[in-house]
C-alpha cells in the first residue's frame, strides 16, 4: 500500500478512502477508550490527528505511542468533527517503527528557547518553527534556480578551494595536509607550500565572484550559489563561519542594469515565497514575527529608492537621531545607518551607489571623480545592507593602478586581468548572503537559526 504524506491528506483529502500514513508522534491525548495521536512526517507544518479506538489495540503497543516515537498508520481518512482541522484517520493498524522514551526525549509540549534548540541542532527539524524555516529555505533555494534558469543565466561552480581572496580581507580558513608539527619550512624558515597538495598555499573561498566574472565574459550570464567562508572571530546573530552566497555576473551590464536586476530578483523570491509558502509564513508571523507578513508586503509595494552614498551621508547628517557609530564621508555605513535610511527616512528599501573607493573592494568600477567606485548596496528593513555589488572594472591599467595600491599580487591573479586584455566588456554582479535573506523571509532573528547545523567560533558540532 502506497503511503500518503500529512500534505497530501491535507490538500487533497479522498474522504473515507483506505489511507496508509507514517510519520512522528507530536502529542497524546485522551481517555480510556480513545486516543487522539497527532502524527507528523514534516511534509508540512500542520498534524493530522489520527483516532484509536483503545479497546482494538493491545495494551502495550498503545504504551509505546508517545511523543517522539515513529509509527505507521492504516485506517480510514474522514471528516473531522473536531476543531483545527478538516480530515482526521480512524486508524484500524498501528505499528511502532521506532520507540522513544518520553522521560528523556528532549523536545517535550511547552515551548522552547532557540538557544535551547541550537543544542540539539539534530532534533529541532521537529517542532513547528523549524520545520517552517527550513521548507522555506528550501522553497528559496529552489525559486533562486528557477529564476535564474528562466532569465537564460547558467549556473556556474566555482570552487570552494582557491588560491585566491578575492574580498582582500584575509579572514580565510587555510586548507592543507602538511601536518602541524613538523611541516616542512624553506629557507627563511617559514612553512614551505610547494610540498603541499596544491603546491601553494590554498583556502576555503570567500566568495565565488572573481571566477564567476570569467564565466560571463563568455557565457554573458551567469550565477553561482553554493558555500563560502569566513575565518572571522564574529559572535554576532549577524554572523557564521560558514554560510551560502548567490553572485550572478553578467557581461553588457551597467550599474542601472545591476541594480535593476537585484531589485526583480528579491522581489520575486519574496514573492514566491508569499504564493509557496503560505502556512509556514503565517506561523512565523504568529508565533515569532507579529510583522513579518507585512513587512514582505511592504517590499514588495514600493518601488526601491536609489540614492548615492554622497546623498545618504548628507542625509544622516542632518537627521534629528543620535547615533553610535559616527556619520562621516568615507567611512563606512554601520546597520543603525542603514535601517535608518530604510525605516526611519525613506520608508522603503535603498539602492545606494558611488561609495568612497577608499571603503571597496579592488575591482569595482572607478568612477571619473577618482574618488568613488560604482558600487551599490541594496538595504532591507530590519536587517540593513541584504545585497551588495558593483559594475566591474573593465579598464586593464586602471584595475592594475588599483591593485597596486592595495598591494594586491597581480602575479597572483594573471588569469583574471587577462579578461581585460581580450576583448574586455563593460560587466557587473553582486552577492546576496542566502542566510540573510531566510532571516528577513522568516522573521529569525539569529543566522544561527535559519542554517541547519552552523559553524561559529569553538562550535562546528553535528
Amino acid at each position: 500500500m502506497k503511503r500518503s504524506t500529512v500534505k497530501e491528506l491535507f490538500t487533497a483529502p479522498e474522504i473515507n478512502s483506505k489511507v496508509l500514513l507514517k510519520g512522528w508522534v507530536r502529542t497524546r491525548r485522551g481517555n480510556n477508550q480513545v486516543a487522539f495521536i497527532a502524527v507528523n512526517d514534516g511534509t508540512i507544518i500542520h498534524s493530522i490527528q489520527v483516532v484509536a479506538d483503545l479497546q482494538s489495540f493491545p495494551e502495550e503497543l498503545m504504551k509505546r505511542v508517545t511523543t517522539g516515537s515513529s509509527i505507521s498508520v492504516i485506517g480510514k481518512l474522514v471528516e473531522s468533527m473536531g476543531k483545527g482541522q478538516s480530515v482526521e484517520i480512524q486508524a484500524s493498524e498501528i505499528e511502532i517503527l521506532g520507540d522513544s522514551d518520553p522521560e528523556v526525549y528532549p523536545l517535550q509540549k511547552k515551548g522552547h528557547s532557540f538557544e535551547f534548540l541550537r543544542d540539539i541542532a539534530h532534533l529541532r527539524f521537529r517542532t513547528n518553527t523549524f520545520g517552517a524555516v527550513f521548507r522555506i529555505r528550501h522553497a528559496l533555494a529552489f525559486a533562486v534556480h528557477q529564476y535564474y534558469n528562466d532569465k537564460g543565466f547558467f549556473y556556474l561552480h566555482t570552487p570552494i578551494i582557491t588560491a585566491s581572496d578575492a574580498e582582500g580581507a584575509g579572514a580565510m580558513f587555510r586548507v592543507t595536509t602538511l601536518e602541524p608539527d613538523g611541516a616542512p619550512k624553506n629557507e627563511d624558515g617559514e612553512v614551505d607550500y610547494t610540498q603541499d597538495f596544491f603546491g601553494r598555499p590554498t583556502n576555503l573561498t570567500v566568495s565565488g565572484q572573481l571566477e564567476g566574472e570569467l564565466g560571463a565574459l563568455a557565457l554573458s550570464s551567469i550565477y553561482t550559489f553554493g558555500p563560502t567562508f569566513r575565518a572571522e572571530n564574529s559572535n554576532t546573530p549577524r554572523h557564521v563561519a560558514e554560510f551560502w552566497m548567490i553572485e550572478p555576473e553578467m557581461a553588457f551590464y551597467d550599474i542601472n542594469d545591476n541594480m535593476d536586476l537585484a531589485e526583480d530578483f528579491l522581489k520575486y523570491l519574496i514573492r514566491y515565497t508569499l504564493e509557496h509558502c503560505q502556512d509556514d509564513l503565517e506561523f512565523l508571523n504568529k508565533m515569532v514575527d507579529k510583522g513579518l507578513l507585512e513587512r514582505l508586503r511592504f517590499v514588495l509595494k514600493h518601488p526601491f529608492e536609489r540614492k548615492s552614498y554622497s546623498e545618504a551621508i548628507e542625509i544622516l547628517i542632518k537627521a534629528d537621531k543620535k547615533f553610535e557609530f559616527p556619520v562621516e564621508w568615507g567611512l563606512d555605513l554601520q546597520s543603525e545607518h542603514e535601517r535608518y535610511l530604510v525605516e526611519e527616512h525613506f520608508k522603503r528599501p535603498v539602492i545606494l551607489t558611488d561609495y568612497p573607493s577608499i571603503i571597496k573592494s579592488f575591482y569595482m568600477k572607478q568612477n571619473d571623480d577618482g574618488k568613488t567606485v560604482r558600487a551599490m548596496d541594496v538595504l532591507f528593513p530590519q536587517i540593513g545592507e541584504i545585497i551588495g555589488g558593483s559594475q566591474r572594472e573593465e579598464n586593464l591599467d586602471k584595475l592594475q593602478n588599483r591593485m597596486r595600491k592595495m598591494n594586491i599580487p597581480e602575479d597572483e591573479l594573471w588569469w583574471y586581468l587577462e579578461t581585460r586584455k581580450f576583448g574586455t566588456v563593460e560587466h557587473s554582479g553582486f552577492g546576496l548572503g542566502f542566510d540573510r535573506l531566510i532571516m528577513f523571509i522568516t522573521g529569525m532573528s539569529n543566522i544561527r537559526d535559519v542554517i541547519p547545523f552552523p559553524r561559529t567560533p569553538k562550535s562546528a558540532d553535528f
